[in-house]
């Protein structure tokens, strides 16, 4: 691997399967320390488990991150783990189970549910970490976007699709807010990603379908389609980016 980040520490939430586990075990192979907060503790030492077959170091915990005080027993167990942590990559969110669903037809309930851990979670585990990085005067914070807030399949999943568009209001305002402590504030916005998730849904070959006609790049995009931007946006060389979403998509979406 590129040795970019060999020796750093990471927290990677919803690193337990999908495309946390994939930007884990590329992580892993950099070199990286890795901390992986999930709502299942046992899919995360089963990524936990391979990581260290491979002789790399991670650890699990048990965190619901729409739980401030989850949030805060988790930068206190970087903390005692490791010292230190210098790139925080905010993958957990709610998506396993939706299916299109009709715009009107969703219910207070899940709008309630989806945003308290895709927004309200997001913030509390910057909330939580934030201050170590400033207190050390530098740090890495990765957002896991989706370029669905931004096309017209956004009505399909309507609260989802909010709550990632709220994730770039999020990225750009803590940018601002902790760039001068020397902390770098990206996201990352995946296309439609042969995750578990998306393999789950119901109707997923025909999004697939839809998905692959509007990319530029005509295939599947996999979860280690990825990881290569995890790695560029927690390196060095992205020391002068910050407040940028940066959509692996195929080439759906072009700004």
């Amino acid at each position: 691997m590129s040795g970019a980040l060999k020796d750093k520490v990471a927290i990677i939430t919803g690193g337990g399967r999908g495309i946390g586990k994939a930007f884990a075990l590329r992580y892993a192979e950099e070199g990286v320390k890795l901390l992986l907060p999930d709502i299942s503790l046992e899919r995360a030492q089963g990524t936990v488990k391979e990581i260290k077959a491979k002789g790399g170091e991670a650890a699990a915990m048990l965190t619901d991150i729409s739980d401030e005080k989850a949030t805060q027993k988790m930068a206190e167990e970087v903390i005692k783990l490791y010292g230190r942590v210098d790139i925080l990559l905010n993958n957990a969110a709610i998506y396993d189970g939706l299916n299109i669903t009709p715009w009107d037809a969703w219910t207070v309930a899940d709008w309630e549910r989806i945003f308290k851990v895709n927004v309200i979670g997001t913030w509390l585990c910057c909330k939580a970490i934030a201050p170590i990085m400033v207190k050390a005067g530098k740090g890495k914070i990765i957002n896991i976007a989706s370029m669905i807030a931004k096309v017209p399949a956004a009505q399909l999943f309507l609260p989802y699709s909010c709550s990632k568009g709220a994730i770039y209001t999020l990225t750009q305002a803590l940018a601002h807010a902790l760039g001068a402590s020397g902390i770098n504030v990206n996201a990352i916005a995946p296309g439609y990603t042969a995750s578990e998730a998306s393999l789950n849904q119901q109707g997923s070959d025909q999004i697939f379908e839809i998905a692959t006609g509007e990319q530029s790049m005509q295939r599947r995009e996999q979860p280690n389609d990825l990881v290569g931007a995890a790695v560029f946006l927690a390196s060095a060389d992205a020391d002068f980016i910050t407040g940028q979403t940066y959509y692996i998509d195929g080439g759906t979406v072009m700004l």
